[in-house]
């Protein structure tokens, strides 16, 4: 370990405890790279006081390490990567000033689709916080459910796309079909073209080191929405919900839902959000991490802080895997 104190980094300062935290919580079990990066980063002193230099929502682990892996760090032990991570931090910052951690995993489609499936359609689907609009298209994507018993339920699209998802449902019947969509759309500060390659580079970092299946999937919801593309509105999803909502079709119905977004918004900007939600007519699927809403936490047993908690108009109603691999009922 280094001395942490002699570059001015406290051992327990706030971007150390964050790379430790998801060391030793977050990536085990899912990437090995990535634990044996933060653990390597929180010791680290010199790595730290760079970090340091970015502004508070910059210096979260998914982005910094998807910024080094863009900028050529090798996907090698912290030992070995470190050198290059140093060298290339001008790039690197330069990366993460200008990107945020848009990872758009079309995999959360599965954990949706148990509700999607329940609504009476025709529906139109409005995802705020839609990065390249890859979760607006789950009436295109194949679907794989293993239930308690083993047992596997295929669901398919009239016309395969390649993008194939499994996951266990745990408490719950798999969804008994597709939902019919007639309409997509989204809003996001900064959408992203799934047509342009710089897209797809950066889509393609957010991805975990090991996770080929993610990449894969990646690709082939990626050529999805580029041959149809949803129309997604650049700006605060505040301000924009209204008038994207406005235009849905009035014989469809509209669902509004989100995964990992909420938690970047102020707690007052989160409430007005709710809201808006308890104000309009439409279905609201909010699929999102613990401490967004705080009155979910008793729910979520001590073992399983890492999970989303998927509630619809505002109540929960099951337990998710971030990355959709699993859905347990409540």
């Amino acid at each position: 370990m280094t001395d942490l104190s002699s570059w001015g980094v406290a051992s327990d300062s706030p971007t150390a405890e964050h790379y430790r935290t998801f060391g030793a919580l977050e990536a085990p079990g899912s990437s090995a790279v990535y634990e044996n990066w933060a653990l390597g980063v929180a010791d680290d002193a010199e790595m730290l006081a760079l970090i340091d230099e970015l502004p508070r929502t910059k210096r979260q682990a998914n982005l910094v390490f998807a910024a080094m892996r863009v900028a050529g760090v090798p996907v090698s032990p912290w030992t070995d990567a470190r050198r290059d991570a140093i060298a290339q931090w001008p790039r690197i910052r330069d990366i993460a000033l200008t990107h945020a951690t848009q990872t758009n995993e079309a995999a959360r489609c599965a954990v949706l689709l148990p509700q999607l499936a329940r609504i009476p359609g025709p529906l139109a689907l409005l995802e705020v916080g839609a990065s390249a609009g890859l979760c607006l298209y789950p009436d295109r994507y194949s679907y794989r459910y293993t239930g308690d018993d083993g047992t596997v339920t295929s669901l398919d699209p009239a016309a395969p796309t390649g993008v194939v998802i499994d996951c266990r449902i745990e408490s719950a019947a798999p969804p008994a079909g597709l939902p019919e969509v007639v309409w997509r759309g989204g809003i996001d500060l900064n959408p992203l073209d799934p047509a342009d390659p710089e897209t797809l580079a950066w889509l393609d970092a957010l991805v975990w080191p090991e996770h080929d299946d993610r990449r894969a999937r990646l690709r082939a919801a990626v050529a999805v929405a580029a041959s149809d593309p949803a129309p997604i509105r650049a700006g605060d999803l505040n301000d924009l919900i209204a008038d994207a909502a406005a235009s849905a079709p009035d014989d469809a119905t509209l669902v509004v839902f989100h995964t990992a977004v909420l938690a970047y918004l102020s707690p007052e900007d989160r409430d007005r959000f709710r809201r808006t939600m308890a104000d309009t007519d439409a279905v609201w699927l909010s699929n999102e991490g613990l401490g967004v809403f705080p009155e979910f936490e008793s729910i979520v047993p001590p073992g399983e802080r890492h999970r989303f908690v998927l509630a619809v108009d505002g109540e929960p109603v099951a337990l998710t895997h971030p990355h959709g691999r699993s859905y347990r009922a409540l």
